[in-house]
């Protein structure tokens, strides 16, 4: 079993900067692929940035050239840097695991089968 849990939320003001992170409980995490998404109220969970156990990395165009998502392999910890923050931003932000199971692509909630339970960014004009 895998138990992502997420922290580094917060409340910015826009134009700043946080970094979040998820600490994934499994010893062979290095074969996972890992995402992070986010859901705004009222409004569907999508897939925000995304990378893959050789490294290949995925983005959101709506957070290109913002974000950056990494990872520590000797810590079990997934980063997201966000810099550049918008209030469009605001949302809960989680991350997710896949180890098997069918691809439907870096970005797309079907692909992943292991769910944090969240950590929320407000950003405000």
């Amino acid at each position: 079993q895998v138990y992502p849990v997420e922290s580094g939320g917060g409340s910015v003001q826009a134009g700043g900067s946080l970094r979040l992170s998820c600490v994934f409980s499994v010893a062979d995490y290095a074969l996972y692929n890992l995402g992070w998404f986010r859901q705004a109220p009222g409004k569907q969970r999508e897939g925000v940035a995304a990378i893959t156990s050789d490294g290949t990395t995925t983005y959101a165009d709506s957070v290109k050239g913002r974000f950056t998502i990494s990872q520590d392999n000797a810590q079990n910890t997934l980063y997201l840097q966000m810099n550049s923050l918008k209030p469009e931003d605001t949302a809960m932000y989680y991350c997710a695991a896949r180890f098997r199971g069918n691809w439907y692509g870096p970005l797309a909630l079907r692909t992943y089968n292991y769910w944090g339970q969240g950590t929320q960014v407000t950003v405000s004009s």
